[in-house]
């Protein structure tokens, strides 16, 4: 079993270790090289497994394998690697406190016309995405298969609302970055938050499929599951890899295993996306008061890389929970990176022809240092006012769309019509008196 090391990922060949039975299942994920998904299936069907998902995106196949299914599949010459179907868990903590950010609002910038899609837990048809609008445009679950946007576990329903919550339940009192943005909710992870690598990989590749019908342009990833190889082996990676190739912008939570170095979470130490830490601003937006949350992930990376790229606020972020209409208060990498995702639907909105590259530079460029190490800080502190300045100098505040009548104008021709009226009846009069 030794020999298979190099085509089994350590955890699966620690789980045939301690297996009791030969028929005992693993979940894992399979990829080929030289093979189609539908070959690759009839092989591990073949081979005693039952598949879950067929992963086209990267050419896998994820299934259910007796372990002695397994050890014969690893014999295979076309087989490239197998992983365990790992978990994945959303990336929070929990605290109290308001962040808010409407500069680039006021000049116009709302994230009108661009959608993001929120791989998580679902979205709950909060007020402040559904009214007056309804913004969640498409919806797919592929936990419970429901048609319809729901939560169980609420955390979706944050992140959706720090990208795109229009304040419609608390009277403007808090509003996402791109209060417009219209939402793809994307459900991968259960009532407690977790889920299966394959689920979010597969959750990816529909976001890829449906990019067109709903105009997905940006993907955000509030989860994580611990990085077990580089990039270039790790699947999930591979994915979020294919739908930057794809044209869209994947945001990632770092993960919450800070202080600890080289603690990144899995997509987020993929050096294609953008990969978000948190940092606590409860003390003042001075740069100075600024600090970098403990439970932040530190870099490097596997393979050597920096990260995160950049931090966002993520300590005690108030939005939309799932229970009513109300907010909540959560805190965790998990809340800092739908920030970043909300200012790439700002960007995408000012320049629709932007690529990811291209957002990711610009969102890294301006990002104001802390003096700290970049692998805590990357490239530093989100500044969407620095980014705006940058891509449009000399903004000028848009006028309301639905401006207030002009009162002095309403006022004159008003007036001029009272002189027009006065004129005819006197002329009326005159001919009468003669």
């Amino acid at each position: 079993m030794f020999g298979y090391r190099n085509i089994m990922e350590d955890l699966v060949a620690e789980r045939l270790m301690v297996s009791e039975t030969d028929e005992e299942e693993l979940p894992v994920i399979i990829s080929a090289k030289d093979c189609e998904c539908d070959e690759l299936e009839e092989f591990i069907i073949k081979m005693g497994g039952k598949i879950k998902h067929k992963l086209k995106l990267i050419n896998a196949v994820a299934a259910y394998m007796p372990t002695v299914g397994v050890k014969s599949v690893a014999r295979d010459r076309f087989i490239e690697k197998i992983h365990l179907d790992d978990r994945a868990y959303k990336l929070m903590d929990i605290a109290t406190v308001t962040v808010g950010s409407d500069y680039a609002n006021e000049y116009g910038l709302t994230g009108k016309d661009v959608t993001v899609a929120v791989i998580d837990t679902g979205i709950y048809p909060h007020n402040d995405l559904v009214r007056p609008t309804n913004r969640i445009i498409g919806f797919k679950d592929f936990v419970g298969n429901q048609a319809n946007p729901y939560d169980d576990d609420g955390h979706g329903t944050h992140v959706a609302g720090i990208i795109a919550g229009n304040g419609f339940s608390s009277r403007g009192k808090y509003i996402g970055i791109a209060p417009d943005a219209n939402l793809v909710g994307v459900k991968v992870l259960d009532e407690d938050g977790g889920g299966s690598v394959s689920d979010v990989i597969a959750g990816i590749e529909w976001a890829i499929d449906n990019k067109e019908k709903y105009k997905i342009r940006v993907l955000t990833l509030s989860l994580g599951t611990k990085a077990k190889s580089t990039y270039q082996e790790d699947p999930l990676c591979k994915a979020v890899d294919a739908a930057v190739r794809n044209g869209i912008t994947v945001v990632g939570a770092a993960g919450n295993n800070g202080p600890k170095k080289s603690t990144i979470d899995s997509p987020a130490i993929s050096p294609n996306i953008i990969s978000v830490g948190a940092c606590d601003d409860r003390n003042g937006s001075d740069l100075s008061s600024i600090t970098i949350a403990d439970f932040s992930s530190r870099g490097p990376t596997p393979d050597g890389y920096t990260k995160p790229d950049v931090i966002a606020p993520g300590v005690g972020i108030n939005s939309l929970s799932n229970d009513g209409n109300g907010y909540i208060a959560l805190s965790g990498t998990s809340m800092a990176t739908p920030v970043v995702a909300g200012c790439a639907a700002l960007l995408y909105e000012n320049n629709p022809s932007y690529s990811p590259n291209q957002i990711k530079s610009v969102i890294t460029n301006t990002a104001n240092s802390l003096g700290l190490p970049n692998q805590e800080q990357g490239s530093g502190l989100l500044d969407i006012r620095k980014i705006l300045n940058s891509v449009s100098p000399s903004p000028k505040p848009k006028k309301p769309e639905n401006s207030s009548p002009n009162y002095d104008n309403s006022y004159k021709n008003m007036h001029s019509g009272f002189q027009s009226w006065y004129f005819v009846i006197f002329i009326v009069i005159l001919v009468l008196i003669l």
